[in-house]
């Protein structure tokens, strides 16, 4: 027993200098790109977790919200309660509008709010979920979105939710995390639950 500690005090010692030579290298300070994509379900739970996270800590955060923007949204219901600003595309999601012209219009209405967001030096923390649907469809152009994340103010932070995050994005993010769908109740006929699913 006594040989196994050992082994597991030395183990751990390495593992603890490896994280301390970590710490010690990271001297960089500035708001961070983050981006959260892949199939699986959680990508906006994250986003809003991070939001959530950030408000605990007093700062400053705006949310835009494309695709399910007409929804009743239990984030939204408690952050705007605590001076959070929401911008919501609210035309909920495009499989359903199957309009092109109006889905743009209205992508490109909240685009023009996101654009003020990351020129506010005040705003810490701007969470753009699910924009990834309006790059891969067009409505919003892929540059403009880089040009306005590479000219944001050096400590705002910004989160990026959605499926198929164009690469360049992925690219100029400092964090990227794909989530996996590796099972989900819907799949098997399971209703999304209120407070749980959204």
């Amino acid at each position: 027993m006594t040989q196994r500690n050992n082994r597991h005090s030395d183990r751990q010692q390495k593992l603890k200098e490896t994280v301390d030579n970590k710490i010690a290298q990271a001297q960089t300070v500035k708001g961070l790109l983050l981006v959260i994509t892949g199939n699986g379900k959680g990508k906006s739970t994250s986003g809003f977790g991070t939001v959530a996270r950030a408000v605990g800590h007093g700062l400053k955060c705006a949310v835009a919200q494309f695709i399910k923007g007409n929804w009743d949204c239990g984030e939204r219901n408690l952050l705007e309660q605590h001076n959070v600003e929401f911008q919501i595309m609210n035309t909920g999601f495009t499989w359903e509008t199957q309009n092109k012209e109006t889905d743009t219009a209205a992508a490109l209405r909240i685009w023009q709010e996101c654009r003020r967001m990351l020129q506010d030096p005040t705003i810490d923390l701007v969470l753009l979920d699910e924009i990834t649907y309006m790059v891969s469809y067009n409505y919003i152009p892929l540059e403009e979105v880089i040009t306005a994340l590479e000219n944001r103010p050096k400590m705002q932070s910004v989160v990026i939710t959605g499926r198929a995050a164009h690469r360049a994005l992925i690219e100029l993010a400092d964090t990227v995390s794909e989530v996996k769908n590796v099972k989900h109740a819907f799949d098997s006929g399971v209703k999304v639950l209120k407070g749980i699913d959204w």
